[in-house]
């Protein structure tokens, strides 16, 4: 697939929606995120999540989000270009388990991520391994999907704290592939996480 001049791979793709990463034919130029409809013909619904995640590009920095830097039209299709920090899908399969130190690196990465979405008063709404992406080797996480995501006023702030633990503990519990990862739920599970307590 070609976007923009750019050579696209897909990463991922739902009913809706489906991410490419694009590398331009230049040599010297960096890679971007694409964002576009599955359908040549989208619902009105699905226009609008692209037109509402590109509303919160000043909302968002690119140390924890991945943020879009314009919305335009190639082949009568609307497309979300992003900036491109790296990294992969957390749902993608991998070969064999993660090593626990990976995981718990990238477990903390995201609650910081989701942290500091709170911090700029962000509910994501679609919080899931999807719409994350993370770099094993550095250990980094990035927040992607703000299709739906809202602006909570400031008197109804929830402890940022309480929400970072919920929601990194809401995200491994819908994908249990992460648990595969580390070779299920069994005692090296709970003894790695009972050391990093301490």
């Amino acid at each position: 697939m070609e976007f923009f001049g750019c050579d696209a791979e897909p990463l991922r793709e739902d009913e809706e929606l489906i991410l490419y990463r694009g590398h331009s034919k230049e040599v010297t130029a960096p890679s971007v995120l694409l964002l576009t409809t599955v359908s040549s013909r989208p619902g009105l619904e699905t226009l609008k999540k692209l037109q509402h995640e590109y509303s919160f590009r000043n909302d968002l920095d690119t140390s924890w989000a991945v943020r879009p830097m314009s919305l335009s039209q190639y082949n009568e299709r609307s497309v979300l270009v992003f900036e491109d920090r790296g990294g992969e899908p957390l749902n993608q399969p991998v070969d064999g388990s993660m090593e626990m130190k990976v995981f718990l690196r990238l477990a903390i990465s995201i609650a910081d991520a989701v942290g500091q979405l709170y911090q700029r008063h962000i509910i994501h709404k679609d919080l899931k391994t999807s719409n994350l992406l993370v770099a094993s080797e550095s250990g980094r996480a990035w927040l992607t999907g703000f299709g739906i995501a809202s602006r909570l006023p400031r008197e109804r702030q929830p402890t940022i704290t309480f929400i970072r633990g919920a929601y990194v503990k809401q995200i491994f519990r819908k994908d249990r592939g992460c648990y595969r990862r580390l070779g299920g739920d069994g005692p090296g599970y709970r003894e790695a996480l009972r050391q990093r307590r301490d």
